[in-house]
């Protein structure tokens, strides 16, 4: 099962995976489990063989899990799958009609089928000092591991971005004893990704574990000579820091297929099936730009495991000859404190919300409803009730409001309307 290969001619696998991610393990690892016995290489930018990235921000960071344990899967399995890990590689360019992608380092790969799994690469700050040493994002594991390095002598951390990786980020610092400001220049954290309720909620909680939270408030620039003193803000106050993290997003590293013709603004755009409109192209995870059903029909990217997972599962049953379209429900959750947030659908453009249970018992849900059926949750500490509204969003139940807020039943027990 090696490769193809001759002097001069490029190396050739059955299956090419550009992205050595969770999308891109967990696709080569379904190609095997649905019986593909072709060769099948991952193609990674890192050193470090596929692990979890969201315990980066979280676990890792605390120390409450060592780096083993965050390997998809032991290393002695790749070879054991007869899986290449090309590692330490980035793919430059990709040559659609030869089937070719070529490296960095000038290496030329063929491949039957190509599976783009690529990601996406921390959006930088674009103000002043921006590249100054102790300037960090939280994507990668040397990210992580030049947090943790840095942290010595580090009194006050600034975190610009108020989403998922800037909260938790903000939660992990306070417990190691940080000073911490953490600036967001929308109206409040979360605003992209969950209502007024829950930002309310989070911020206040953040507030009580002693973190400075300024929202509506944007960075002109990082100030320091050699490395960061502090961040200057829109409204020409300092905020004095010898770290900052930034979480504002991520940029889609779909280069080299856009290059290439593939249609694509806000990532790679996919069909049903995650395939590009380049001939045995496909595309999946943070990078793929979908039409999904829990958004109306509209072209979204999802920067999740859940979708990165399902992705990949719906690409390797349609290159093994069990083609499904891809409908899975969008999930999510995120760590902070003792907080244990899980969320199903998606509440963009919701029209209602309604509150189910007490937060100051920190044990609540907000449900979503938009024209009247449900959307999306958010649980905050009610595992119970995520899963039971889970079922309610894949249905787009219809359930009044006033019973939707009552604790005393049982989601599932309510009655469609």
């Amino acid at each position: 099962m090696a490769p193809a290969s001759a002097e001069g001619l490029a190396m050739q696998y059955d299956v090419l995976i550009v992205g050595a991610g969770q999308g891109g393990a967990y696709a080569a690892i379904q190609l095997r489990q649905q019986g593909f016995d072709g060769t099948i290489a991952l193609v990674g930018r890192e050193s470090e063989p596929p692990y979890e990235r969201p315990p980066l921000s979280k676990e890792y960071m605390l120390g409450d899990k060592e780096w083993d344990r965050l390997l998809i899967r032991p290393a002695a399995f790749w070879a054991d799958k007869q899986i290449d890990l090309l590692l330490g590689a980035d793919v430059v360019s990709v040559a659609p009609e030869a089937r070719q992608v070529r490296l960095q380092d000038g290496r030329v790969f063929g491949f039957g089928e190509l599976i783009w799994a690529a990601g996406g690469d921390p959006r930088p700050l674009s103000c002043p000092g921006a590249e100054l040493k102790g300037v960090h994002a939280v994507r990668t594991r040397a990210d992580a591991d030049a947090i943790l390095a840095g942290l010595d002598g580090v009194e006050r951390v600034a975190i610009v971005g108020g989403g998922y990786i800037g909260l938790e980020a903000a939660a992990v610092l306070r417990k190691l004893g940080k000073e911490v400001t953490l600036l967001e220049v929308l109206p409040r954290v979360l605003a992209r990704v969950a209502g007024l309720q829950l930002s309310e909620f989070y911020e206040a909680e953040h507030r009580a574990h002693g973190v400075d939270l300024r929202t509506g408030t944007g960075v002109v620039a990082i100030e320091g000579k050699d490395s960061v003193t502090g961040v200057r803000l829109t409204d020409e106050s300092l905020v004095e820091c010898q770290m900052v993290i930034v979480g504002i997003g991520i940029i889609p590293a779909v280069g080299p297929l856009i290059a290439a013709d593939a249609a694509g603004g806000n990532g790679v755009d996919v069909d049903e099936f995650c395939r590009t409109i380049l001939p045995h192209i496909w595309a999946i995870g943070d990078c793929a730009a979908h039409a999904s059903k829990f958004a109306e029909g509209a072209v979204i990217r999802l920067e999740s495991v859940q979708n990165a997972n399902d992705m990949a599962s719906c690409v390797a049953k349609a290159i093994t000859g069990d083609p499904l379209p891809y409908a899975a429900t969008p999930w999510f959750w995120s760590n902070q404190y003792d907080l244990k947030l899980q969320t199903v659908g998606l509440s963009a453009g919701h029209d209602q919300s309604v509150l189910r249970g007490d937060p100051a018992a920190r044990s609540f849900a907000v449900l979503y409803l938009k024209g009247g059926r449900l959307i999306a949750c958010d649980a905050v500490n009610s595992v119970k009730d995520y899963v039971q509204a889970r079922k309610l969003v894949e249905e787009g139940a219809r359930i009044a409001p006033a019973d939707l807020a009552d604790i005393s039943r049982p989601l599932k027990e309510l009655d469609r309307i």
